[in-house]
């Protein structure tokens, strides 16, 4: 699937949050699952068809870091759910998994999979807030611990171009570096 096409996808998703289209909880929470589960079966199946065990092996290690991270958080951290159904909500544990994956994705492949991959990831991590299942700090949270958990195990199979995630006190962003 080309570029274009999860950037299709991201925006008829996101369009479709409009007041006149407004998408129930079930509904978000749906397409959280959807969008979690998606970057871990790629983030383990394209190394396996692309024959690089070692990327397999770095997918498996970042994911396993970040699973385990997030269930000691969650253990630890007794916080309230926003729908009050439990007491797991930090860090959140889809958004871990979906930025460990893309993150994975994006340093093992390059840029190609790391655009799409982050995009799927980031509204992984808003559906969970439009599930009523997380507050912003939860997945916030939970995208920190899969991104470092993926930096800290994977090693860049071609590093000319970076996408280079930045936080400060008043807001964050992405910086693209270029090698020539």
């Amino acid at each position: 699937m080309k570029i274009r096409h999860y950037f299709f996808l991201v925006l008829l998703v996101v369009g479709i949050n409009s007041p006149a289209y407004a998408l129930s909880n079930k509904q978000w929470a749906n397409i959280s699952d959807v969008g979690a589960y998606s970057l871990l079966g790629t983030s383990l199946l394209w190394p396996v068809i692309d024959s690089d065990w070692r990327g397999l092996r770095d997918a498996g290690l970042s994911l396993g870091t970040s699973t385990a991270i997030t269930q000691f958080g969650k253990a630890v951290i007794h916080k309230q759910r926003p729908d009050n159904s439990d007491d797991k909500s930090f860090p959140s544990g889809h958004s871990s998994m979906a930025f460990a994956a893309a993150t994975t994705l994006y340093l093992r492949n390059g840029w190609e999979f790391g655009v799409p991959a982050y995009a799927i990831a980031t509204l992984t991590a808003g559906a969970r807030v439009g599930a009523k299942k997380h507050f912003w700090i939860d997945v916030i949270a939970g995208a920190a611990v899969g991104t470092g958990s993926a930096w800290l195990f994977t090693d860049p199979k071609n590093d000319k171009v970076r996408l280079l995630p930045w936080v400060e006190h008043k807001g964050g962003g992405v910086a693209l570096a270029m090698r020539w």
